[in-house]
């Protein structure tokens, strides 16, 4: 499948917005191993807000994939995400951009099919959910795209 954002010259199939609403339900923070990268700010941010160290959070809370650095995950509990605890985030105001830009990521937009298949998963798609506009879906598209292309 093509990696290539779309053409600025061909409208994306969800050019008149898609509904979503984040239900809070915590599913795309945990059921199946994956990497949530955070940059060295988010690192930061995060150490901060916890009352850490960067050094204690680093040791305690990350694993680096080659140059790149993600947050740790539960193996013993379905893979979730280290903060996620009773369904709910435990970072949620300094949560990476990856986590804040779901599920406006491209492997989700590239076509039709592939939202159904997000649906799924995610309580928060659904056809009563608010309308999420073309503009908002791009801009945390693009967010997501050039946290993609950061390496820390």
């Amino acid at each position: 499948m093509n990696d290539t954002l779309i053409p600025e010259d061909s409208p994306p199939w969800y050019k008149d917005g898609l509904r979503f609403q984040c239900t809070g339900c915590g599913k795309c923070c945990s059921g199946g191993p994956g990497y949530v990268w955070v940059t060295s700010k988010e690192i930061a941010a995060i150490a901060g807000f916890l009352k850490m160290s960067v050094d204690l959070f680093v040791r305690r809370y990350i694993r680096q994939k080659e140059n790149r650095y993600a947050l740790i995950e539960r193996k013993m509990q379905n893979f979730d995400c280290v903060f996620l605890q009773d369904k709910k985030c435990l970072i949620y105001p300094v949560r990476p951009v990856q986590c804040k830009t779901f599920p406006w990521w491209k492997e989700q937009l590239r076509s039709k099919e592939s939202w159904e298949l997000a649906a799924r998963y995610c309580e928060g798609i659904k056809p009563q959910a608010p309308l999420v506009s073309y503009e908002q879906i791009q801009k945390c598209l693009e967010i997501s795209s050039t946290q993609s292309q950061e390496k820390s």
